[in-house]
């Protein structure tokens, strides 16, 4: 494992961007695993710079999403199909049938979960963005009591 420090947020929102754009770079056909919350905000502003500058194209990608709240639509300001096309989808090449949400309006929920993980099977991702919480929780996997700060 890398660690890298980084002396702000900037920095780092713009390091993870460079690997993001270096990956797709190297193989343009990756498929990217992505996130939503504050954290990947600031590295999806610089994905999108890069891409508005010719540096960086999703055009061949795919993406696959962590998860999704059951229940909403994804037209609902709180769903993270929203968030998505919101922050970066909206605003950089990436074919929408290469676009892989969760359906968290989906009558069965486990047939849902089946078929994602039957694409991802298909489809193993490349690069993996996560967000990390104020509590240190990663991907909603929250941190045993004795692990947190008092």
């Amino acid at each position: 494992m890398n660690i890298t420090q980084f002396n702000s947020k900037e920095e780092l929102d713009q390091h993870a961007a460079e690997l993001f754009a270096a990956l797709l770079a190297h193989n343009p056909q990756a498929t990217l695993g992505l996130a939503t919350g504050s954290t990947p905000t600031g590295i999806y502003e610089k994905m999108i710079k890069m891409h508005q500058a010719g540096r960086l194209s999703f055009n061949e990608a795919a993406t696959f999403n962590l998860d999704e709240y059951v229940g909403l639509p994804p037209g609902h300001d709180q769903s993270y199909a929203y968030y998505m096309n919101k922050y970066l989808f909206n605003h950089v090449d990436v074919r929408r049938e290469h676009i892989h949400l969760l359906d968290g309006m989906a009558d069965d929920l486990a047939a849902e979960c089946s078929r994602y993980d039957q694409l991802l099977a298909a489809k193993p991702i490349d690069i993996q963005l996560l967000g990390l919480g104020h509590n240190g929780h990663i991907g909603f996997n929250e941190p045993d009591h004795s692990l947190q700060g008092g």
